[in-house]
């Protein structure tokens, strides 16, 4: 059984490492941007600023990919994915109007975030920690 509960955490981690990673692309340009966002990227500022947030994805998503690797950094990565998704929804369902295509991004993370909380679920049960 504990063996089962360690593969489903790293699924769960591996998946919500995948939905982090697939914004990487928007580090090529401006038109990768509005094309996953479905927002004109105006200028090299937003652009900049947008690339950035796609290499954070980036990291963000190794992290997770190392936890689903490593224990001792499970409950790290599992935060953190937590902190970031959690934070894009409560400012998507706070701000309310966004586009078509923001709201597959929505609807992505609600499933990002289900996998997650079952990833912290199981790993808390386990002990949490190192070990498990």
């Amino acid at each position: 059984m504990k063996a089962v509960a360690e593969r489903l955490v790293q699924g769960c981690l591996i998946l919500a490492a995948l939905i982090h990673l697939l914004p990487v692309i928007g580090v090529v340009g401006s038109s990768r941007l509005t094309a996953l966002y479905g927002i004109p990227i105006d200028g090299p500022d937003l652009a900049i600023l947008m690339r950035h947030r796609a290499v954070l994805f980036g990291i963000l998503g190794m992290v997770m990919v190392g936890g689903a690797m490593r224990a001792s950094l499970r409950g790290a990565a599992i935060l953190v994915g937590l902190a970031s998704v959690a934070s894009f929804l409560a400012l998507a369902v706070a701000t309310g109007q966004y586009n078509a295509q923001l709201g597959k991004v929505v609807a992505v993370d609600v499933g990002a975030l289900v996998l997650l909380l079952a990833a912290a679920v199981i790993h808390a049960l386990r002990g949490g920690g190192p070990r498990s």
